[in-house]
């Protein structure tokens, strides 16, 4: 049995007991103190193995002490307690060095668990150069779902991991991104993001890894890729499920080797970045189409990260409402206050866009709305129009999807259907000549069946249009000229 001796700081008394009995009962001396001079006393002198304590007593505030504790006895193992609950709290406790932060109410199972490995375990090395006194949060929330994110963010910020972050999409991916690089040993450094799904699937190696003067049709200089642009920092891979296979090739060299060439260049570039990556996609599901590498998969999903849904964390809503009001009168807009009622009603809505969505809301109401005093029938009206979904609207090109995308959605489902099995062979053969059909069909109509002015259309010899014309049998009809 274990003869380690655990000090214990806490204002209350009920905290203190159970603290005492359920670490007894693990078979450690306790120690107990509600006032954290005494527990500085006893760390100065040279006594416990393990420092557990609040961050809030009514003679000082833990994360005074820490400092103190780290310069007089730094590998001391400190476990962090508070009631406040925030990201801040979960950084401030990691950035002064504690070995972990538990929000309360915490499972006694799991600070036991937490101690045998503190006591276990090396020091882990502090993160140095924190500012103590950033404004604002980057991010809300005190829900259990947001608190697992908390303390896994404070233990990756000591880190250069890479972070794989999934979860539906509006749930702050970007957010904790950010998070992680501007509290992180990389803070000084440039946080760069790029959207896979935005980029044309031919630039984005380009993008990714920039071009020389001439490389190809357009590069009239030499343009710098966002690996370049984020050396020293941190490179955000954001819809990673929709890089192209090609792409993700490149990008698994790089994890590999540590280095890349650029698109028409031969000189090999040393990259030193933090790569996240985030989906909204199941990836596993793409590896099993053959849509994703799974090799790729397992470099970039070292630490997984599942962001909560808002409905998952729906406790939450009332302080992102304010947060965003906070926001929103920052730039210009009146502040406004919404009622008990209509807060309650918007917790209990499913918010399938998630915290976008409750921004978007929030937003228009404070400026559609002149009251003060935001009711639940307002709010009833805005989340009625949210769902409300007109059956006649008109169809943008920007709403629909690319012909490439669709492509890429009929194969899912192609390989989906197939299962454990593949497609019958010839499936290139297949796929090219549904695509070309349509394409020349479309051509002939858009020139009323002139061949000569189609051919021209698509970038096709006349004769090899004439070629195709009959090998996938079409039938063309020559339309008159409208009067």
């Amino acid at each position: 049995m274990s003869q380690a001796t655990i000090l214990v700081a806490d204002d209350d008394a009920a905290i203190r007991t159970v603290l005492n009995q359920a670490l007894s009962r693990a078979g450690y001396q306790v120690r107990i103190t509600s006032n954290a001079a005494t527990l500085w006393r006893w760390v100065a002198a040279g006594e416990g193995d393990l420092v557990i304590t609040d961050v809030v007593m009514p003679d000082g505030n833990a994360f005074d002490l820490l400092p103190r504790f780290r310069k007089s006895r730094p590998d001391l193992p400190i476990l962090v307690m508070s009631a406040q609950n925030t990201f801040m709290t979960a950084v401030k406790a990691s950035e002064g060095g504690a070995y972990d932060y538990l929000p309360k109410p915490f499972d006694l199972t799991e600070m036991i668990g937490i101690v045998g490995r503190a006591l276990a375990e090396p020091k882990k090395q502090t993160l140095a150069g924190a500012d103590e006194n950033a404004e604002g949060m980057p991010l809300v929330g005190r829900s259990a779902a947001m608190q697992e994110i908390y303390r896994l963010l404070a233990r990756l910020m000591q880190t250069d991991l890479t972070l794989m972050i999934t979860g539906e999409s509006g749930t702050g991916k970007e957010l904790v991104a950010r998070a992680l690089h501007d509290y992180g040993k990389r803070r000084n450094g440039p946080f760069v993001a790029i959207n896979m799904a935005a980029i044309p699937r031919d630039l984005i190696e380009s993008e990714l890894f920039g071009h020389e003067k001439g490389a190809f049709t357009g590069a009239q200089s030499r343009s710098k890729g966002r690996f370049e642009q984020a050396e020293g920092g941190t490179l955000f891979l954001d819809e990673i499920g929709d890089m192209p296979m090609d792409a993700q090739t490149r990008l698994l060299r790089v994890l590999q080797q540590g280095e890349y060439t650029t698109v028409g260049g031969r000189t090999p570039i040393s990259t030193d970045v933090r790569i996240v990556a985030a989906t909204n996609k199941d990836l596993k599901s793409l590896i099993n189409q053959g849509l994703f590498r799974e090799d790729l998969y397992y470099r970039l999903n070292v630490v997984p990260m599942r962001l909560p849904a808002l409905r998952d964390r729906a406790a939450d809503i009332p302080d992102l409402v304010r947060h965003f009001i906070r926001q929103a009168a920052e730039e210009g807009l009146e502040a406004k206050r919404f009622d008990t009622a209509a807060l309650e009603l918007m917790r209990s809505f499913p918010w399938p866009g998630n915290v976008r969505e409750l921004e978007n809301v929030v937003r228009r109401i404070m400026a559609l709305y002149p009251q003060d005093v935001i009711t639940a029938e307002i709010v009833e009206n805005e989340l009625r129009a949210e769902t409300a979904e007109p059956d006649d609207a008109p169809t943008t090109i920007s709403s629909r999807p690319s012909i490439g995308q669709a492509v890429e959605d009929n194969l899912r489902r192609t390989f989906a259907e197939a299962g454990e099995t593949l497609p019958a062979s010839g499936l290139y053969h297949r796929v090219i000549g549904e695509v070309e059909q349509p394409l020349i069909l479309a051509a002939l109509t858009a020139t009323r069946g002139n061949q000569i002015r189609a051919a021209e259309l698509l970038g096709l010899n006349r004769n090899t249009l004439r070629k195709k014309i009959r090998d996938l049998d079409i039938a063309v009809y020559r339309s008159p000229r409208p009067q």
